[in-house]
């Protein structure tokens, strides 16, 4: 204390309010200054600040020092008591008991093709919960004995199952409740904190779920081999038996699987899983449910596996589809079968298509789908076996010239026309110079001409006029996720990255006239009244005439004449720096298609660019696929003035040649002309056209030759 007291000073002394508390107050800090001074006298009597007031007041007493046992004890609980509230609570958000219901392994679905065939299956064989009331006590037994000996008699943990597995070396440590709580709840990982969740979430099961509750639960879920998880699956696997219908032998052969299931499943290794038995027999005498006779009298039980051809696992499209298969799915243990948007002559067209091309050693991806993102056609690549890697949807390559369509449809968006110019001279200013293929340039080119020629410098010089911010913007609303460099000029030939999918389903917005267009594996849903508001865009019908127009003169007239079919035909060709990336995406009839080819490890594929191998395996995939819709659209029938002249008989079918006799002659009708050819002893033809009859001497004949393909 340092002796200071109490004093009223100023107008404090003046206020007539709590002069009573300021005199106690006054008196107090007397009573404490002459506390002070004793204080400083006994200090001086017992030695001063080094003697046993200056070790007192230089250390006083620690928190922890003159406690009792009680209030340690006290404290000690309390701490344990927060701690097990804490470690509650805990397992209470990160181990929900409803987790426990569910399947550790995701059921098996199985997925059709739009025409009900199957295509695929994939995921665990998870059979229906099992009942203990409905099971025999001879299927039960087997699993006690050697999994769990006095399940009915602990907490969820074990010590002395542990010290007799320790002592025995079988009989596994760790109780039925604990195994539940590991292959529900937490990783397989082999530590010190794992064991310690475990056997708290085993109390925890203990306190909420029954026994049999429990048992049914583990009986349930556990893996027996040959991806079957549940006793239901593992016994109508092996034994073609419900669990109810067990045999003593084939319940103790199921238990001995438990262990080790991969290895010990009697279809791989009868051996192990013989053997394996005759340690579960053994258990089963030790807990007193067999007797050493009834084991010794029991044989190893035959399997019956009934074998059937079952579908592939996994394929390109079947991956993909996968993920959004599971989330339509219900939970559960149920199986599931789900109708994709797969169809299998289409799908086998593009298999066709890509068996026929010229590939080499090079890779190849193909996407085709309907204007609504209905995919119905995917080849991830020449070979699933080897490759599971899908290069449809996985792969991120370069676009090339197919990514002028988002070049092309900004201008025309910005009030550009197809027949608006741009300059097609060589770029020599500036630090990027691209160069046209072939070296053909011209002072001014036509957007349409410098689209279907795939003019680089045109591109690149439309590209800085609309600005690039607006080239990546009209590459997002279609549906681009995939990053874009602003200020990249190159950006304009298709430098940047994406998958075959993206590419796909920006062109069916195109052509659809509405974006985004979203890639499914299912049925499209049809959108509400909010989502057509709100959900998405689409195209004036200026400008999706006027890129059709492009994308029709790319093929007729430009890089993709090899693509060209009979009917109305849109796409773009792509081909990347050193032909290491080539591509062709278009539409026609319903369809949108994207064909990829290239290697692997980048390397170029030599001559082949967008417009040969892609564009022919789009347009053999195309011609297979639109077979008889090939044919250009009836128009509708409308009112019309009669324009008068004779009726031309557009009904009658073309006639073949007509023979008149033995020797050779005949008559032929082609192109409103009539010919009459004479015998072979007379080469001389008689023509009727509309220039009259004229006879003429006959041409050698000769087969006729095929026609071109329309546009």
């Amino acid at each position: 204390m340092d002796g200071s007291t109490y004093r009223d000073t100023g107008w404090k002394r003046l206020w007539p309010f709590g002069r009573t508390a300021r005199r106690e107050r006054a008196e107090f800090d007397e009573r404490l200054s002459d506390y002070d001074r004793r204080l400083a006298e006994l200090e001086g009597e017992l030695g001063g600040p080094g003697g046993v007031a200056g070790e007192i007041a230089e250390g006083p007493l620690r928190w922890w020092q003159g406690r009792s046992y009680w209030w340690w004890i006290k404290r000690g609980l309390q701490a344990f008591l927060i701690l097990f509230v804490v470690l509650v609570a805990f397992l209470a958000i990160t181990a929900p008991l409803s987790k426990s219901l569910k399947p550790i392994a995701a059921p098996q679905i199985t997925l059709l093709a739009s025409d009900g065939t199957p295509i695929a299956r994939n995921g665990a064989n998870v059979a229906e919960p099992v009942a203990v009331a409905d099971l025999p006590e001879h299927v039960i037994q087997p699993f006690l004995a050697i999994e769990d000996r006095r399940f009915y008699n602990h907490w969820g943990v074990d010590p002395r199952g542990i010290a007799r597995a320790a002592w025995t070396g079988h009989g596994g440590g760790s109780t039925i409740t604990q195994q539940l709580a590991k292959f529900t709840f937490l990783t397989p990982e082999q530590t010190l904190t794992r064991k310690a969740r475990e056997a708290l979430i085993a109390f925890w099961l203990e306190a909420w779920l029954t026994k049999d509750e429990i048992l049914e639960r583990y009986l349930s879920n556990a893996y027996f081999g040959d991806n079957q998880y549940g006793l239901r699956a593992a016994s109508l696997h092996y034994f073609y038996r419900k669990p109810e219908n067990l045999k003593p032998e084939q319940a103790a052969m199921l238990a001995g699987l438990l262990k080790a299931p991969s290895r010990l499943a009697p279809t791989k290794n009868p051996d192990l899983a013989e053997k394996r038995y005759r340690l579960v027999l053994g258990a089963m005498v030790e807990a007193g449910y067999l007797t050493e006779a009834q084991a010794q009298a029991m044989k190893t039980p035959a399997l019956d596996v009934r074998t059937k051809r079952d579908l592939p696992t996994g394929t390109y499209f079947a991956d993909w589809a996968l993920p959004e298969a599971r989330e339509l799915s219900e939970t559960g243990y149920n199986r599931a079968t789900i109708t994709t948007t797969l169809d299998s002559r289409l799908q086998n067209a593009a298999r066709r298509a890509v068996e026929r091309a010229p590939l080499g050693d090079a890779q190849v991806a193909l996407v085709a789908m309907r204007t609504n993102g209905e995919v119905v056609a995917m080849i991830g690549g020449k070979d699933y076996s080897k490759s599971a890697f899908n290069r449809a949807t996985q792969a991120r390559r370069q676009p090339g010239s197919t990514f002028k369509l988002f070049v092309y449809l900004a201008a025309l968006e910005a009030g550009m026309r197809p027949s608006d110019t741009i300059d097609n001279r060589p770029i020599e200013e500036g630090s990027y110079r691209p160069q046209n293929s072939g070296g053909r340039y011209s002072d001014t080119i036509t957007l349409e001409d410098a689209f279907a020629r795939s003019s680089n410098v045109a591109a690149v010089r439309l590209w800085a006029k609309v600005g690039d911010d607006a080239v990546i913007r009209t590459a997002r609303e279609l549906g681009v996720t995939s990053p874009m460099t602003p200020g990249d000029p190159s950006l304009a030939l298709g430098t940047s990255t994406m998958t075959l999918m993206e590419l796909t389903a920006a062109y069916a917005a195109v052509a659809a006239g509405e974006y985004p267009v979203e890639p499914s594996a299912f049925p499209a849903q049809e959108k509400g009244w909010f989502e057509e508001i709100t959900g998405s865009g689409s195209l004036s019908g200026r400008v999706q005439d006027d890129m059709k127009d492009l994308l029709r003169a790319a093929v007729n007239k430009g890089t993709g004449r090899a693509a060209m079919l009979r009917v109305p035909n849109f796409g773009k060709t792509g081909t990347t720096q050193d032909n290491r990336d080539a591509l062709f995406v278009g539409f026609a009839g319903d369809l949108v298609v994207g064909v990829w080819v290239g290697n692997d490890d980048n390397s170029p594929l030599g001559n082949v660019s967008g417009g040969t191998v892609p564009a022919r395996i789009w347009r053999d995939f195309m011609t297979a696929a639109l077979g008889n819709k090939a044919a250009l659209p009836s128009p509708s029938p409308a009112p019309a003035e009669d324009p008068g002249g004779p009726v031309e008989p557009l009904d009658v079918p073309d006639l073949e040649d007509i023979p008149l006799g033995e020797n050779g002659a005949r008559m032929r009708i082609r192109e409103g002309e009539v010919v009459i050819e004479g015998d072979n002893d007379i080469p001389l033809d008689l023509r009727i056209d509309e220039d009259g009859v004229r006879v003429e001497p006959r041409p050698r004949r000769r087969e006729e030759e095929p026609q071109p393909e329309g546009q």
